[in-house]
């Protein structure tokens, strides 16, 4: 190939926050890296469901020009290819700090932030024009942890808090109990942490259940891994328990990834595509606010999640645990992302109130410091299936967008999922929960229906009926007016409401259809992340937003990277 003159890769401009220097990466030390390549014009939206080997056939022939354009790059700068995975656009990428330096016209370092120690880089990538052209994301570079897990273990032994197994809180929904989720498979997505088989064991004998097939699925060399020094282990527990004591047929999957954006996105990709383990439904209890994430790697990943919704796969994504900031102190509000994705279901969290085993009173989870994420995306506009809603403005912009969450259940740690870790029974709370929780009953419903739901959410929002709305409380942090209340019909915090459990899955185990549903606004949600990638701007992206989706000016914003 040719090359001609180097360009910067739109969206691939990055900052290193507040940390020490240490050294520069060593010229000699091997880095792995992850190209996705654009999604090609006829699927900027996706109009029909495909299988995994379908998918793959056809994006192998579709996309050769593309792969060749990068093999061949790939190669002239000495890089090695690993692999080349045409059905999820990817090309794994391997070399020397040098070659990878040389390649890309960047420079990685060593640092440390007083918690972590990682490698990261500064300022743009740079590419020939003709690979630029066909590259959507270039991640891998950058080490630093992208996101948390959402939940909270409280400061409490099991026996001093008023926890519930995970079943019993299904049963307070009336999930069905006629189905175990038998011939299906959740997906977990872990960026840390591992599970013990013993654990597993301890906990589903104690909801009277038998233990569900679990494995453990490596993405990007992650492992399970237990370390009850790293805290991420609650969060794995939590994500098996919650998900098998509501669907204890189903096999679950668990994929171990390191917490990088590569890891993150390479790993929901992984899940969507495996063929192996197929599953239908994918539980992701980790996130970070919109504005951490660089351009390329949001755009990355909704692609991939876009992937999941022409493959009939479902995917929940918890909201966040720290009410309308999403714990970031710069006197605005921000969302969750992956649960801002308009391909995800975000996930809220309520706080209940019990009375001889029936719920008697639901409000927004809020303990003044903690509690339900959930507001308006500032970068995804108004997906069609939400078009009819009365929502809420950004609070920053006053602008309309993506409303965060769509559905909700049970977050409080004060009634909270008792569950077992590193073999003690503990209390925790936290969206995460909620997530498996939505996944495992989505599960139960894929048994019963004829096709499995997949991207179901325009369906929700036909039939708010199938929720139970909860229209009490906020999630405005205490001393801040940051933050949105509860209201009658879709709200930011609890979005449509919490399941009624056999109604939901009757309703939907009956109304199936044949293909992904379209949607035209998805199409300019696509549209416009591409031009924030393509302008470097999010000034420029918000301008085409409202100006030309709401004939209205964008708001003065600084650029983010």
């Amino acid at each position: 190939m040719a090359i001609r003159s180097y360009i910067e890769l739109p969206g691939s401009h990055k900052t290193v926050p507040a940390a020490t220097r240490l050294a520069h990466v060593s010229p000699g030390e091997f880095i792995e890296i992850s190209l996705y390549l654009k999604p090609q014009p006829h699927e900027a939206v996706s109009h029909g469901r495909e299988t995994r080997e379908g998918l793959d056939k056809r994006r192998a022939e579709a996309y050769q020009t593309e792969i060749r354009r990068i093999v061949d790059f790939t190669r002239e700068a000495g890089l090695s290819v690993i692999t080349v995975e045409p059905g999820r656009r990817l090309i794994r990428i391997s070399g020397t700090t040098q070659g990878i330096e040389a390649a890309f016209r960047t420079r990685l370092e060593h640092y440390h932030d007083g918690t972590h120690s990682f490698r990261a880089r500064s300022g743009p990538l740079w590419v020939p024009e003709e690979v630029a052209a066909v590259t959507e994301a270039v991640l891998g570079l950058d080490t630093r942890p992208i996101a948390e897990p959402r939940h909270i273990v409280p400061l409490h032994d099991a026996a001093s808090m008023p926890g519930h197994l995970p079943n019993a809180i299904g049963a307070l929904y009336d999930v069905p109990t006629d189905v175990t989720g038998m011939g299906q498979c959740i997906g977990l997505v872990e960026l840390g942490g591992g599970y013990l088989d013993s654990d597993t064991q301890v906990a589903f004998r104690a909801m009277g259940l038998p233990p569900p097939n679990v494995v453990s699925i490596s993405v990007d060399h992650g492992v399970n891994q237990p370390n009850p020094n790293q805290g991420a282990d609650g969060e794995v527990a939590l994500d098996i328990q919650v998900a098998g004591g509501i669907a204890p047929g189903a096999r679950i999957a668990v994929y171990f990834t390191p917490n990088t954006d590569a890891g993150f996105v390479n790993a929901i990709s992984a899940a969507a595509h495996d063929r192996t383990n197929s599953p239908s439904v994918i539980s992701i209890s980790w996130g970070s606010a919109e504005v951490n994430w660089s351009p390329q790697a949001l755009q990355a990943m909704n692609s991939v999640l876009k992937d999941a919704a022409t493959l009939g796969v479902s995917v929940f994504a918890a909201a966040g645990d720290n009410l309308a900031t999403d714990g970031i102190n710069d006197g605005r509000a921000h969302v969750d992302f992956p649960a801002s994705s308009p391909w995800v279901v975000g996930c809220g969290g309520t706080a209940i109130t019990l009375k001889h085993g029936v719920i008697t009173d639901e409000v927004v989870w809020n303990n003044g410091r903690r509690g339900t994420g959930g507001g308006i995306s500032e970068v995804f506009g108004v997906p069609t299936f939400q078009k009819n809603l009365s929502m809420p403005a950004n609070l920053n912009s006053g602008r309309s967008g993506r409303g965060v969450p769509d559905v909700a259940a049970d977050a409080a740690p004060s009634t909270g999922y008792l569950i077992v870790v590193q073999g003690n029974m503990t209390t925790v709370g936290g969206t995460s929960a909620v997530a498996p929780f939505w996944a495992g009953l989505t599960a139960l419903i894929n048994q019963q229906a004829k096709n499995s739901l997949g991207f179901f959410l325009p369906r929700l929002y036909e039939q708010p009926n199938l929720l139970r709305p909860v229209t009490s409380g906020n999630n405005i942090p205490s001393g801040t007016d940051i933050g949105y209340n509860a209201t009658t019909g879709w709200n930011a915090c609890a979005g449509l409401g919490v399941p009624r459990g056999r109604t939901l899955a009757q309703s939907l185990a009956g109304h199936q259809t044949a293909a992904t549903t379209t949607h035209d606004r998805l199409d300019a949600i696509d549209h416009v992340v591409v031009l924030m990638l393509e302008n470097r701007s999010f000034d420029h992206m918000l301008g085409y937003l409202y100006a030309d989706n709401n004939n209205i000016s964008p708001p003065a914003m600084t650029s983010r990277d």
